[in-house]
C-alpha cells in the first residue's frame, strides 16, 4: 500500500499547528527515509515528545532531523532516541532537549553505526548526571569534538571535565564549551590520528578496485573503555574495524612510521582475504584455547598466502605491521608471533633458529592444496600439541588468550572462521542495514511491459522501477502518470542557510524540491514574440555584433604572427621625419569564440500574479515575454542557456521548476513549460540561488552567469525578521562568486535600492521602474554583461 500522510490523520491532529505544517513539508523526505514501520515510530515519537509539554521546538526539531538520522544509521535508533529524551526530560530544559535532537544527525554521521550512536546517548546521560551545565556548550561544539575524538575519547574527555569541575558551574560551561586551557589540553591528549569515518569511502573504493567486489565496512568503538583499541572482526560477512587508528611506529630502528591509513588498508585487506578464500566454517568442538589460537594462526597464514599470490605487494603492507621477534621467548605468545612473522617473511624464517618455528614453516611448505581450510585445522592441531609440550618443558606460564594472542594490529580476532562460510554479499547487505533497503533502478520499456503488475505495491515496495520516458497505455491512449494523477518528484536537496544573528550557517536547514511545471500552450509564447517584434528587430543588430566572427585580426602588437604593412609604413615615415616611431608593427590572428553559460532564474512567487498598473498584463506575463525574448537572443548567439523558476512555502518546501535545460533546445516543449508557469507562495531567494549555482557549476563553460529576475525582496511564511533572508541571499551570492559564477539581478521593485545592492553588490543589479520595458531591457542587459 502507498504511504500517505492522510492515513495518519488522527496522530496529525494531536500535534500543535506549527508542527503539523513542518510535518507536511517534511513528509516526502520522511517517506523516502523510513519504512512503513519507521514512519509509525516517527509519528508516535513526535507525539510522545509533544505530550512532554516541553515546548513545540522539541517536536519541530524531531520532525525535521529524524529523516537525516535514519539515512545515516537506519531507522531502528529512533525508539532509543525517543526513550532517552523522555528519560532526560525531568533533568533538563526543552531547549537542551531540542539541541540534542538537532545535533543527532551530526553525531550519527560522525559515528556511522547504530550501536555507537546508542553508546553516544549514554555519554550524554553521563554529562547530564555529572555536569549538567556543560551539556549545552558541548552540544554546540559537538561537530568539532567528533571531528577529533572517537567515542571512547569523547567519553574520557567528558569524564575528566565532569570530575574536575564537579562543583564549579562556570568551570563546566568553560570546559565543555572548549574555552578553557584544560579542555583543549585533554582534547589534544585524547585525539586520534585518523578517524574511520573520514576514510571509510576511500577504503570502500580501494577494496572494490583491488578485489573486484564490494565489501561492507562498519566502525566499532575500538577504544571506548581504554586506549588500547579493538581488533577487527567479521560478523555476518560485515567487516568491523576500530573507529580510529594512530600512526604505528616502524619495525626497523630507523624506519618511518606506518600511516594510519595504511593500517586501515592492511586490516581491511586481511579481512577481505578471509572473506574471499573461506569455504566452510571449521568445527571447534573439543578444542581448547591453545589449539584454537594455533589453528587461527595457520588459517591467517593460508588466506594471506593466497592473497599475496594474487597481489604480491600485500606482503610488504602486512610485514610492516609485525613486531620484531622476542628472543629468547618467555611464553607461548612469543613463539606464536614469531611463527606468524616467519610465514609472512622468508628472510625472517631463514634467520629464526627456534625448532618450533622451523617445524611450522616446514609444515606449510609441504602443503599441496591451499584452498582447503581443513588443512589449517589439521596442521594447527599438530603444532598446538608440539607447543603444549614445549610450554611444559620450558616451564612457561600457561597459555592466556589475553597475553598470548597475535600482536599484529591489523589481524582480526578470527571469530568468523568458526561460524562463517563462503562470502554472501546479500547477507552482508542485510546485516549492514538491518533491513532490506528500497532499491530504485531505471529499466527499459520491455522490462516494464513484461513485469507482472502487483496491485498493492506502492511507495514502500522493496524495489521501485523507473522508466525514463512516459509509459503509454495502448487501449486507454493515456500515460500511467496521467492516470495516477501524481507528478514525479525528484529527491529533496538540502542546503545550509546563513543566520546573521549567530554568524553561522544552519546546516541542511532548507529543502529544495524540484517539480514539473504544468505544460501550457506554446502558441502563447509565439504570440508574445509576435507582439514584441519591434524589440526583436532592434536586438538583431546587437545579436549580430555579439555573434562569433571566426578568425579576428589583432593589430598593434610588438610580438605577433606576421608584419602589419600599414603600421610598418607609418613607423618608417615617422622615423624618416625625425619622430619617435610606434614599434607595434606586428599583428596576430585569433579565433574568436564565445564560451558562456547563463541560467535565467525567474521569481514565481504570488506577487507575480499582480497586474501592472495601467495595463491589462500581470508581472508574470511580462516575465514570460522577457524570458522568451532572451531565449530568442541566446538561441541566435549560440550561448548555452537554461531557464528555471522558483517559489517557496516555508523552508521545507522550496519549489524549483525547470523550464528549459542547458542540453535542451529552444523549441515547442520549452515554450509549453514557459507558458504554463504560475505564481504562488513566497520568495526564499538564497536557497534558489544555491540550487541554481550547483547546476551552473556542472557546466564546462569558462564564463557562467546567473541572471535573477524578481519583483520583490526575499521573504517566506516562516520568517518574521526581514533581514534574515536578505543576509542569507547575500551569503549565497558571495558563495557563487567564490565559485566563479557572476550573479546579476533585475528587480521590478521600485524600493529595491534599500536591499538589492547589499545582496548582489554594486553594478550587479538594475532596478526597473517601468515594468513595461522589461522585455527589451533584459536581453540588452545580458548582451552588455557578456560583451
Amino acid at each position: 500500500m502507498s504511504i500517505h500522510l492522510d492515513d495518519h490523520a488522527e496522530l496529525l491532529q494531536e500535534l500543535p499547528h506549527g508542527a503539523q505544517e513542518v510535518l507536511r513539508g517534511a513528509w516526502q523526505e520522511a517517506a523516502r527515509a523510513f519504512s512503513a514501520r519507521g514512519l509509525d515510530n516517527y509519528l508516535k515519537g513526535a507525539l510522545a515528545l509533544h505530550h512532554l509539554g516541553r515546548g513545540e521546538e522539541v517536536v519541530v526539531s524531531f520532525l525535521q532531523q529524524m529523516p537525516a538520522l535514519a539515512r545515516a544509521i537506519g531507522e531502528d535508533v529512533l525508539p532509543d532516541l525517543v526513550n532517552f529524551l523522555l528519560s532526560m526530560a525531568s533533568k533538563t530544559s526543552g531547549q537542551v532537549l531540542a539541541l540534542m535532537v538537532q545535533t543527532a544527525p551530526t553525531a550519527a554521521l560522525r559515528l556511522g553505526d547504530a550501536e555507537l550512536f546508542r553508546q553516544y546517548l549514554s555519554v550524554l546521560g553521563l554529562v547530564l548526571a555529572q555536569a549538567p551545565q556543560g551539556l549545552r556548550p558541548m552540544l554546540e561544539n559537538l561537530e568539532r569534538l567528533l571531528a577529533q575524538l572517537t567515542l571512547g575519547g569523547l567519553r574520557r574527555w567528558v569524564q575528566w571535565g565532569a570530575q574536575a569541575y564537579r562543583a564549579d558551574v562556570d568551570g563546566q560551561r568553560r570546559y565543555f564549551g572548549l574555552q578553557s586551557a584544560d579542555a583543549l589540553a585533554v582534547l589534544q591528549q585524547e585525539r586520534r590520528g585518523t578517524l574511520f569515518v573520514d576514510v571509510q569511502r576511500r577504503l570502500n573504493l580501494y577494496l572494490r578496485a583491488l578485489w573486484g567486489r564490494d565489501f561492507f565496512l562498519r566502525p566499532t568503538a575500538g577504544d571506548f573503555e581504554s586506549r588500547e583499541g579493538l581488533r577487527p572482526f567479521i560478523e555476518r560477512h560485515v567487516v568491523h574495524i576500530a573507529d580510529a587508528y594512530d600512526d604505528v611506529p616502524g619495525t626497523e630502528p630507523a624506519g618511518d612510521p606506518v600511516p594510519a591509513l595504511e593500517v586501515y588498508r592492511a586490516a581491511a585487506n586481511h579481512c577481505a582475504a578471509h572473506l574471499m578464500f573461506a569455504r566452510a566454517p571449521l568445527p571447534d568442538e573439543g578444542l581448547d584455547a591453545l589449539t584454537k589460537a594455533v589453528v587461527e594462526l595457520v588459517e591467517d597464514a593460508r588466506v594471506e598466502t593466497l592473497a599475496c599470490r594474487r597481489f604480491p605487494r600485500l606482503r610488504q603492507q602486512w610485514r610492516a605491521l609485525h613486531l620484531p621477534p622476542v628472543d629468547p621467548p618467555t611464553r607461548a605468545g612469543d613463539l606464536i608471533n614469531r611463527l606468524a612473522l616467519a610465514w609472512l617473511d622468508e628472510a625472517a624464517a631463514e634467520r629464526d633458529p627456534d625448532p618450533w618455528v622451523r617445524e611450522g614453516v616446514a609444515a606449510l611448505a609441504a602443503w599441496t592444496d591451499w584452498d582447503d581450510p581443513q588443512a589449517s585445522l589439521d596442521t594447527g592441531q599438530r603444532l598446538a600439541e608440539s607447543l603444549r609440550a614445549r610450554i611444559a618443558a620450558e616451564g612457561w606460564p600457561p597459555f592466556s588468550v589475553r597475553l598470548d594472542g597475535q600482536r599484529a594490529i591489523y589481524r582480526d580476532d578470527n571469530r568468523a572462521i568458526w561460524v562463517s562460510g563462503a562470502y554472501d554479499e546479500t547477507e552482508a547487505l542485510i546485516a549492514t542495514w538491518e533491513r532490506q533497503q528500497q532499491v530504485r533502478r531505471k529499466v527499459n520499456v520491455m522490462e516494464m511491459v513484461n513485469e507482472v503488475d502487483v496491485e498493492f505495491a506502492g511507495d514502500d515496495a522493496q524495489e521501485v522501477w523507473i522508466l525514463p520516458t512516459e509509459f503509454w497505455l495502448d487501449q486507454e491512449g493515456v500515460t500511467i502518470n496521467s492516470l495516477l494523477g501524481r507528478p514525479p518528484l525528484a529527491d529533496p536537496v538540502h542546503y545550509p542557510e546563513w543566520d546573521y544573528q549567530i554568524q553561522l550557517h544552519r546546516p541542511d536547514w532548507v529543502t529544495v524540491l524540484e517539480r514539473h511545471a504544468a505544460a501550457g500552450d506554446p502558441a502563447r509564447i509565439d504570440a508574445l514574440l509576435a507582439e514584441q517584434r519591434p524589440v526583436v528587430q532592434r536586438l538583431r543588430h546587437l545579436i549580430e555584433a555579439m555573434a562569433p566572427q571566426g578568425v579576428q585580426r589583432i593589430r598593434k602588437l610588438e610580438d605577433g604572427d606576421e608584419l602589419d604593412l600599414d603600421a610598418a609604413v607609418r613607423a618608417w615615415i615617422d622615423w624618416r621625419s625625425g619622430q619617435q616611431p610606434d614599434t607595434r608593427i606586428m599583428m596576430q590572428h585569433r579565433i574568436h569564440t564565445r564560451d558562456v553559460a547563463v541560467l535565467l532564474l525567474l521569481d514565481l512567487s504570488a506577487s507575480a500574479n499582480d497586474p501592472v498598473r495601467g495595463t491589462d498584463q500581470t508581472v508574470l506575463d511580462l516575465t514570460r515575454a522577457a524570458a522568451a525574448l532572451m531565449a530568442e537572443a541566446l538561441q541566435r548567439i549560440g550561448d548555452r542557456f537554461a531557464i528555471h523558476g522558483f517559489r517557496s512555502d516555508g523552508r521545507h518546501d522550496v519549489h524549483y521548476l525547470r523550464v528549459k535545460e542547458f542540453r535542451q533546445g529552444w523549441g515547442e516543449a520549452a515554450k509549453a513549460w514557459l507558458a504554463g508557469l504560475e505564481g504562488a507562495f513566497s520568495t526564499r531567494l538564497g536557497a534558489a540561488l544555491r540550487h541554481a549555482g550547483a547546476e551552473l557549476k556542472r557546466q564546462p563553460q569558462r564564463k557562467r552567469i546567473l541572471f535573477v529576475l524578481t519583483d520583490g525582496e526575499p521573504a517566506d511564511v516562516d520568517v518574521r525578521d526581514p533581514q534574515y533572508l536578505r543576509f542569507d541571499a547575500q551569503h549565497a551570492v558571495q558563495e557563487l562568486r567564490r565559485d566563479g559564477i557572476i550573479s546579476y539581478c533585475l528587480t521590478l521593485d521600485p524600493r529595491a535600492d534599500a536591499y538589492v545592492e547589499r545582496i548582489f553588490g554594486a553594478r550587479h543589479y538594475t532596478v526597473l521602474e517601468r515594468v513595461q520595458r522589461l522585455p527589451e531591457v533584459l536581453p540588452s542587459l545580458y548582451l552588455g554583461l557578456t560583451r
